[in-house]
């Protein structure tokens, strides 16, 4: 298990920025590695797609740099902040890219932006309560639309089973192996009802193009 630095508090990543801005790469350096568990917790939301951990990794640390790089003090409180929005911006991209390739891609793809003009995909409105989403973001029609389509189409269970899968709807993500033991069910079987909920959703937003 990779264990990461300590994140900077406040005040130390406000005098880094300032360094960084000043020419000093080493204070680059410092923000990108302090920052590299944030990339990490990005990208969990990633992993089992057909895409390796490391280049998940890399593709999120190119966000991370693009945001040191760009990030503007005076319109967001802290570099976490913005930083998390490019990390997941510059992966998205990655499974644009890839759509033709991915089985699963409808769960990624962009379906509005949010108040800073920033795309946001499926997977990004159906995350956290919904109160958080609807301060979030200003495409609140879109996901009321989206949360009842969903709903609309799946059972009961499936609906418990894909929200436990990914960590939708402020769940916890679990395993097929979790959710078996909460269920009371077999693991294949909720393998089963997860493949058909998939298949639903791919139907109920199909891919672009």
């Amino acid at each position: 298990m990779k264990t990461f630095l300590k994140p900077l508090t406040m005040a130390e990543e406000q005098y880094y920025l300032q360094q960084y801005q000043r020419g000093d790469m080493e204070a680059k350096n410092i923000l990108i590695e302090r920052n590299l568990r944030l990339v990490a917790h990005v990208v969990k939301k990633y992993q089992g797609t057909d895409v390796e951990l490391d280049d998940l990794i890399s593709i999120g640390t190119i966000g991370l740099m693009k945001a040191i790089s760009t990030f503007d003090s005076t319109k967001a409180a802290r570099l976490s902040t913005y930083a998390g929005k490019c990390i997941n911006n510059e992966l998205l991209m990655l499974f644009r890219s890839r759509k033709k390739h991915s089985r699963e891609i409808s769960l990624y793809e962009p379906i509005g932006t949010d108040k800073e003009g920033n795309e946001i995909s499926l997977l990004d409105v159906m995350e956290g309560p919904a109160v958080d989403v609807v301060e979030e973001y200003s495409t609140r029609e879109d996901i009321r639309h989206v949360l009842d389509s969903m709903k609309s189409v799946l059972s009961s269970k499936e609906y418990e089973v894909i929200c436990c899968r990914f960590g939708l709807f402020g769940q916890k993500e679990q395993t097929q192996r979790e959710i078996a033991r909460h269920l009371h069910i077999s693991r294949s079987y909720v393998s089963r009802i997860e493949k058909n909920a998939l298949q639903k959703l791919r139907t109920l937003f199909p891919e672009n193009g």
